[in-house]
């Protein structure tokens, strides 16, 4: 297994996230749990893939909310022991995640910009102007700054966020991943598996291209093959 790949169980419940992690087997060992399978099982599903399969797990919560709130929130999922968890890179945010999970192994990873947004959107959500590019870096660069073990961006801004200083011995990892050929679906800055790596990405996290595949585990393969191909 590579876990540098990381599978977006994006399916409806615990069930179905449990008979694809039986298909993938061996190919994979780190998956993503988010908010569509909260409320389908998912708590449940990151341990029984945790203590019962040896698997890693990172809850993708994307949370936000007043410091208190959050680092309540955060106390609450540390102790369930799970590896990556993500939240607003807002710097309160980051720093509120960061003491909930104090004492514990869950790295605290800090969003960005979604790589499903262009500068369309983010004009019609009122964000700043500018490059999205300086936007994501200016944005990994504070998060990181306000203690993030690593964030969350596209591969597309991955090489400019690895060259901060700040980002040394910090983690990124890029959703927004398609293999050569595969639909963009809903996400608009992607790169293959092999730029992104390029790019500076430690871990890669593609969904829909693996499991709406004929063979997901063939699939979930190609995609190790072709990072394990950069050595």
């Amino acid at each position: 297994m590579d876990d540098r790949l990381i599978v977006a169980l994006d399916v409806p419940n615990a069930l179905a996230g449990l008979e694809l992690a039986e298909k993938l087997g061996d190919a994979v060992g780190f998956y993503k749990i988010g908010l569509g399978m909260l409320t389908g099982g998912g708590l449940a599903l990151a341990q029984e893939l945790k203590d019962q399969h040896g698997k890693r797990i990172f809850l993708d919560m994307k949370l936000f909310d007043i410091g208190a709130t959050v680092e309540s929130a955060v106390r609450g999922i540390a102790q369930f022991d799970l590896d990556f968890l993500t939240v607003h890179g807002d710097p309160h945010v980051v720093r509120a995640a960061k003491e909930g999970a104090s004492g514990k192994d869950l790295n605290i990873l800090a969003v960005t910009i979604l790589t499903s947004l262009d500068r369309a959107d983010l004009d019609a959500g009122l964000i700043v102007p500018g490059d999205v590019a300086e936007i994501v870096t200016t944005r990994a660069a504070r998060a990181f700054e306000a203690g993030a073990d690593g964030v969350i961006a596209s591969p597309r801004e991955a090489a400019l966020i690895r060259a901060l200083p700040q980002a040394e011995g910090k983690l990124i990892v890029t959703p927004g991943v398609r293999p050569a050929g595969s639909a963009a679906g809903d996400q608009k800055r992607i790169e293959t598996p092999a730029s992104a790596i390029a790019a500076g990405a430690d871990h890669l996290v593609v969904g829909r291209p693996i499991w709406q595949a004929a063979d997901p585990r063939a699939a979930a393969q190609a995609i190790v093959d072709e990072i394990r191909s950069m050595g």
